[in-house]
């Protein structure tokens, strides 16, 4: 009788136990995260909301911050906190600028002051008062970049039209690709270093006074 016959039973029982164990350390750990997936829309092209988007990369807080001279605010202070994907984000420190499939989160959270033992300055509210989704999707978008606003976390994101001043704006200030990484502590020096920030921020950058 050949060997190899006479080695079967073993190799199959060795064979079963490690198809055992590999399933049982499978099952162990984590499933893939599905946070970090490429834009999704509805079929009347609406933006999916991203999920679990709070465990994505942070990267700033603003407050009160207004782009027009004079601060139409509706009254009370507001934090505007930002978020990426994560994908997106180790490409921007590879390369200094966006990749396709970029999702920047803007969530913007109520500032209070009066609330347990706090005495001075802000802090965050629990309700979410507004989300905006910056989107790069350049198969999809001219100028490959959209603009969703969302009603709520959970419900879809409505496109906002290129003629709103969110564009012009964006492509006249932003640092980096229509962004404003200069607003992004973590990731600005790295725009710096790479070198590309655009000119028309440079310009303005280095304006009176800098």
């Amino acid at each position: 009788m050949p060997i190899s016959s006479l080695r079967l039973p073993g190799a199959l029982a060795l064979a079963a136990a490690c198809l055992i164990a590999a399933l049982a350390f499978a099952q162990t750990q984590p499933a893939a995260s599905s946070s970090d997936a490429a834009p999704a829309y509805a079929q009347n092209g609406d933006l999916l909301p991203p999920a679990h988007y709070r465990e994505w990369i942070y990267l700033t807080s603003g407050i009160d911050m207004s782009y027009l001279a004079a601060n139409k605010s509706a009254g009370h202070s507001m934090f505007d906190n930002v978020f990426v994907n994560p994908t997106a984000y180790r490409s921007f420190l590879a390369a200094g600028t966006w990749p396709d499939k970029t999702i920047l989160v803007l969530e913007a959270r109520e500032a209070r002051d009066k609330g347990s033992i706090n005495q001075s300055g802000h802090y965050q509210g629990t309700e979410i008062m507004g989300l905006e989704v910056h989107v790069k999707d350049t198969a999809r978008f001219p100028g490959g970049w959209a603009f969703f606003d969302f009603d709520s976390p959970t419900a879809n994101g409505t496109l906002i039209p290129t003629r709103a001043p969110c564009y012009s704006c964006h492509a006249a200030h932003g640092a980096v690709d229509t962004t404003f990484v200069q607003f992004y502590p973590t990731l600005l020096p790295i725009a710096q270093k790479k070198g590309t920030l655009s000119p028309d921020f440079l310009k303005e950058d280095s304006g009176p006074g800098k």
